[in-house]
């Protein structure tokens, strides 16, 4: 990139792409590249997806050469369709969408915890609904937050231990893919907090590696794949009685099995192929 600023600019992409031409299929995710890039790769089908909560993160210069923008949830849709009405959506966000079933599996290993939250140390991933549960439940609950990246896991260390409540950490720069797995194996039941949030990767993730998954029920992307063979929804009030109720029967949802049916990455392609050859 020639600087920090979105969206972002590359003289060096920009040369390779003179010096090769352009591909048949062009993806960009988050804050995007700028206007040069997309003008230079015109007759590539050009795929966006936000990854984030609000649809387009991308200003409309930037956003219009998109053949195709993935969506999370019909409101990211509409939005969509508000900027580019002519704009063609799918509501096939990347990170669930497109999980590994090889590379998140069960391992058949005890499980150590009873709550894993794999999240960013960032506010909008709402750690203190998992905290203020863990609170309201017996102290013999124990929960692991794993984070990769994100400038808040002092305060979430802080407030932890403000609340005398059961939590191990794995900090920033957080593990492998591999190492996440295994974390994951050790424990009973996964969750999400957010509300303001796209619909997180670690959704069918979890899932993959055979835990059921305790959604924030005002989570505004992603609840589709929260069913009754792969989780439950709650409230953020009533965050600790989910915890309690999932941990009483977490062995009876089928959440891997759901999701290689349905989302899993073999499925998702063939689905983008139709789109694509569609167009």
């Amino acid at each position: 990139m020639n600087g920090p600023d979105a969206p972002f600019r590359s003289n060096d992409m920009l040369g390779y792409l003179q010096a090769f031409g352009a591909p048949t299929i062009l993806c960009v995710w988050g804050l995007g590249v700028n206007e040069d890039i997309l003008s230079a790769c015109r007759d590539s089908f050009k795929i966006y997806n936000s990854i984030d909560a609000p649809a387009l993160r991308v200003p409309i210069e930037v956003s219009r050469h998109f053949d195709l923008v993935l969506t999370g949830a019909e409101w990211q849709s509409e939005a969509v369709r508000a900027r580019h009405p002519r704009m063609r959506t799918a509501i096939m966000p990347i990170g669930p969408e497109f999980a590994s079933g090889s590379t998140f599996r069960p391992l058949g290993l005890p499980k150590t915890y009873d709550v894993i939250y794999v999240a960013a140390a960032q506010p909008y991933k709402r750690h203190d609904i998992l905290f203020e549960a863990l609170r309201k439940l017996p102290r013999s609950i124990k929960a692991l937050c794993v984070c990769g990246y994100g400038e808040m896991i002092g305060d979430l260390h802080d407030q932890a231990r403000s609340l005398a409540i059961n939590v191990d950490f794995v900090d920033p720069p957080g593990v492998p893919f591999g190492e996440v797995n295994r974390l994951m194996n050790q424990a009973k039941v996964g969750v999400v907090c957010g509300v303001n949030d796209g619909a997180p990767a670690i959704l069918t993730e979890y899932m993959l590696a055979g835990l059921p998954v305790l959604a924030n029920d005002q989570l505004c992307c992603g609840l589709q794949y929260i069913t009754s063979e792969t989780g439950r929804t709650s409230s953020q009030d009533r965050f600790h009685q989910g915890i309690s109720d999932m941990l009483e029967v977490h062995d009876s949802f089928h959440p891997r099995d759901t999701v290689l049916r349905n989302w899993a990455w073999q499925h998702s392609i063939q689905k983008l192929e139709r789109i694509i050859d569609g167009s």
